[in-house]
């Protein structure tokens, strides 16, 4: 799966867990481009956002945001600190366009101290497994 073309101003995209830095590819642009993440300050700064909301995922998982309202939603290295994952995956998929994809992203490094404890208690094999069973048993999503 890819990220839609860059450049098409009917492209929408929603980062969640946003913060100063895109992880976009470089100079990738969309008609909007929207950021939900935690730190206002950090939102701002991030150049590659047409937009920006500011919450915490883990004490409210709705997404303020329109049904059917984008091409692809994004969550780079944060899915292991979500604490409500089927309630914000079911939002993920409420969001998407038909036929719009999720992608999420994550590492064998993390902050030990945030992560839920079935993230640090588990492996590189098992983080997948985690995250397929959010997607599996939000409902809602097709195979990849």
């Amino acid at each position: 799966a890819e990220l839609p073309k860059s450049g098409q101003n009917d492209v929408a995209v929603l980062d969640i867990c946003s913060s100063w830095i895109s992880h976009l590819p470089k100079n990738y642009s969309a008609g909007r481009i929207a950021g939900l993440g935690m730190n206002e300050q950090e939102l701002k700064a991030n150049d590659a956002l047409t937009e920006y909301t500011v919450r915490d995922l883990n004490v409210d998982p709705t997404l303020p945001y329109e049904d059917n309202s984008f091409d692809a939603v994004l969550n780079a290295v944060s899915v292991d600190y979500m604490t409500k994952p089927l309630q914000l995956f079911r939002e993920i998929e409420r969001v998407l366009k038909p036929g719009g994809m999720a992608i999420m992203s994550f590492s064998n490094r993390c902050f030990p101290t945030k992560a839920i404890s079935v993230w640090t208690q588990t492996g590189d094999p098992d983080h997948v497994l985690i995250v397929g069973s959010y997607f599996h048993y939000s409902g809602g999503f097709e195979s990849p």
